[in-house]
């Protein structure tokens, strides 16, 4: 599979953002990209640095007026588009949603992110809702995708799930970025950390990853705290972690990237994790602390 990944620099023009992924995903339609991912909430800037009612503005239905416009984009190229959106569901009630348009422009599926921050800067829980959709991975032309969202990508139990369910590909649109009163050693830290357990949800589970997080400074509107620079480094990795692509820290990046789905095969047979699992004994990961 080809897969392209466009980690964007937003502004708080939506709708220049959106038309500068249109020229990105056309581009990398043109490359040969079967698969198109998007980071997190791509639309606009990460509006969870504060608390504001009137950010509920942004939100939309799904269907609504961004699966429209991706969708007419994916059928006019061919490719499948993995997007991100805030989501109303109704009054009162959002969610951090990814929707996975195929070829034809049609929503193949859709994923609510489950696990929500809330930490300075990244005030989710304010805004979204826990998903309720469970972990599925979602059926397209190109396979089954199992796609998760940002804080997700620290939770090993998501990614398995993802795995026992089918899912050929683990897919995580992202943002996330460094705090500005840490050292530049701890930033590293974090960042190396970020990379690190995502490509071991890759090895445990036998499966590629691929991650697609924004890069550059966004403000604090309250002024409060520094504002967020995202640290980029979107990458997709092999079924044993092996990097296919790693993108700059700091600079915009368009790629293609290809990706050979039946090699998972051949790891989990050199290496059958899924065979040799406990489950007899796993009954106590379902309590929050073990006393």
């Amino acid at each position: 599979m080809k897969i392209g990944i466009i980690q964007q620099h937003n502004t708080a023009n939506r709708e220049d953002n959106k038309q500068r992924l249109a020229e990105k995903i056309s581009q990398l339609a043109k490359q040969g990209a079967e698969l198109i991912v998007l980071q997190e909430l791509h639309n606009g800037l990460y509006f969870c640095q504060t608390e504001d009612v009137n950010q509920f503005d942004q939100a939309e239905p799904i269907p609504g007026p961004s699966t429209e416009f991706y969708g007419l984009l994916a059928r006019q190229l061919g490719v499948v588009i993995v997007t991100s959106l805030f989501e109303r569901r109704t009054s009162g009630l959002y969610h951090n949603t990814a929707v996975v348009i195929e070829k034809d422009g049609t929503i193949a599926g859709m994923y609510r992110k489950m696990h929500i921050p809330d930490d300075p800067a990244y005030y989710e829980k304010f805004y979204f809702t826990p998903g309720d959709m469970g972990f599925r991975p979602i059926h397209t032309s190109l396979g089954k995708l199992g796609v998760l969202v940002c804080w997700d990508q620290w939770y090993p139990e998501a990614a398995r799930l993802m795995a026992l369910q089918g899912a050929e590909l683990l897919v995580y649109p992202t943002a996330i970025g460094y705090e500005s009163s840490d050292t530049p050693e701890e930033q590293q830290r974090q960042r190396s950390a970020w990379q690190t357990v995502q490509r071991g949800h890759a090895v445990a589970n036998g499966l590629p990853v691929v991650t697609v997080n924004r890069v550059g400074y966004e403000p604090d509107p309250s002024h409060q705290t520094n504002g967020i620079q995202f640290w980029g480094s979107s990458f997709v990795c092999g079924p044993q972690g092996e990097l296919y692509h790693e993108s700059s820290a700091a600079e915009e990046d368009c790629a293609v990237i290809d990706v050979d789905l039946k090699r998972s095969e051949q790891v989990r047979r050199w290496w059958p994790f899924l065979r040799d699992r406990r489950i007899d004994q796993y009954s106590n990961i379902l309590l929050r602390y073990i006393d």
